[in-house]
């Protein structure tokens, strides 16, 4: 079914042609005939099914002209508002309607001005939006659609008190959308207060990753993290790759070992400045960089179609965000790979993840690879996938990629 079938205003069209988008994905489909109708929605998609497009779509048809304050975006990263703000902007470009984005770590200067000049929809982080409804640049009185996007991540930072006190501001005569790729009991809570009478668009499994992405767990002793991660890069042949860290200062390290292996290097975590996470992340965009080092700040809101590889150099302490960190390969139905070295440390952290996920991740060892004795590679991991293209099998036991 074309957009053109789903109730979508002209202008909202013609934005989306222009878009160069011409069929919708599946939670599209399904979502967007729910919000034009004014129904609250719960969204549940991984990531990369297009669920911007879903609410912002239907956000531009209804709002249609210029007015008070009445659209209003919550999201978790100010990475990640930015990329929607983007989008809304592009997909609304036929109308007259004015879009600001509001999020921490940068002055408030320009962000003060679009205020003045009044603005039709925000997309915010919860804290920067707090701190200007407290300025008195913000006021919710006329507020007719809010979405609360990728709800689990703001649960994990610590955000959803802030999220329910935006959320009490709001009228209750409102129209109110959620999306989110796992739905925790605390989600769920959230739902059943914020949302009236919901309807529920599934999209795939809830735990599952992105089924386009292919598994595989590397053993190796703690001391060899390195070592390995050096050799995988030589093995592979990725297209960009993405590797998380659980700390700041072990990205720094990682990269800065990489750089002088000749790796061209990203670097994106919180003590980055603003300017210095734009610059990282245009440059993985237009393939200056291959490579990019980032702990969780970067396993939402980093939309960039063409990475081929996830690598967790570190295992993630919740099985919710290994779904969100290799969420990032796989996307849109394209192949992608997920790696994830692991030693002796995190036995217990592997085994929540393969039952969060449904699945036995397959152990593999590099065929010629120094190994130091650990427990770990005791077992033989089971046979390398069959039937599958070279670019969709792990590294080791097949040979080099």
């Amino acid at each position: 079914m074309p957009f053109s079938k789903l109730g979508l205003s002209a202008k909202a069209l013609e934005g989306v042609r222009a878009s160069g988008y011409t069929e919708p994905t599946a939670i599209q489909l399904r979502a967007i005939p729910l919000v034009m109708s004014g129904r609250d929605l719960i969204g549940s998609a991984q990531t990369g099914t297009g669920k911007t497009a879903a609410f912002a779509l239907p956000m531009i048809s209804r709002l249609a002209q210029r007015g008070a304050l009445r659209g209003l975006v919550l999201e978790p990263t100010r990475e990640l508002a930015a990329q929607v703000e983007t989008a809304i902007r592009d997909y609304g470009r036929f109308t007259n309607l004015r879009t600001a984005v509001l999020y921490g770590g940068t002055g408030y200067g320009r962000q003060d001005q679009a205020l003045r000049q009044g603005v039709d929809i925000i997309v915010a982080t919860p804290g920067r939006l707090l701190d200007q409804m407290q300025r008195g640049l913000v006021r919710f009185n006329h507020i007719e659609m809010l979405v609360l996007d990728e709800a689990d991540r703001m649960l994990d930072m610590g955000f959803l008190p802030d999220v329910r006190r935006v959320v009490e501001r709001c009228p209750r005569a409102r129209q109110t959308m959620l999306f989110s790729a796992t739905i925790p009991p605390e989600i769920e809570q959230l739902c059943r207060w914020a949302l009236c009478d919901p309807e529920t668009v599934e999209i795939g499994q809830r735990r599952s990753p992105a089924e386009t992405a292919t598994h595989a767990l590397y053993p190796v002793a703690s001391d060899q993290k390195q070592e390995l991660l050096e050799d995988l890069l030589r093995r592979t042949d990725y297209d960009q790759v993405l590797i998380f860290c659980r700390t700041k200062h072990g990205a720094d390290r990682v990269a800065r070992r990489l750089q002088q292996q000749g790796h061209a290097v990203a670097v994106l975590h919180s003590n980055r400045t603003q300017q210095e996470r734009e610059r990282a992340l245009n440059g993985f965009r237009n393939g200056r960089y291959e490579v990019m080092v980032a702990t969780d700040i970067a396993a939402r809101g980093l939309d960039v179609e063409q990475i081929s590889h996830v690598i967790n150099y570190d295992v993630p302490h919740h099985p919710e965000d290994y779904v969100h960190r290799i969420g990032r390969t796989g996307r849109a139905q394209s192949v992608g790979d997920a790696f994830t070295i692991m030693t002796g440390e995190n036995v217990e952290e592997i085994v929540a993840i393969e039952h969060f996920i449904g699945q036995k991740i397959p152990r593999v060892k590099l065929e010629g690879f120094p190994y130091k004795y650990t427990r770990l590679l005791e077992d033989r991991p089971p046979p390398i996938f069959g039937g599958r293209s070279r670019r969709s099998r792990p590294v080791g036991y097949g040979g080099r990629r």
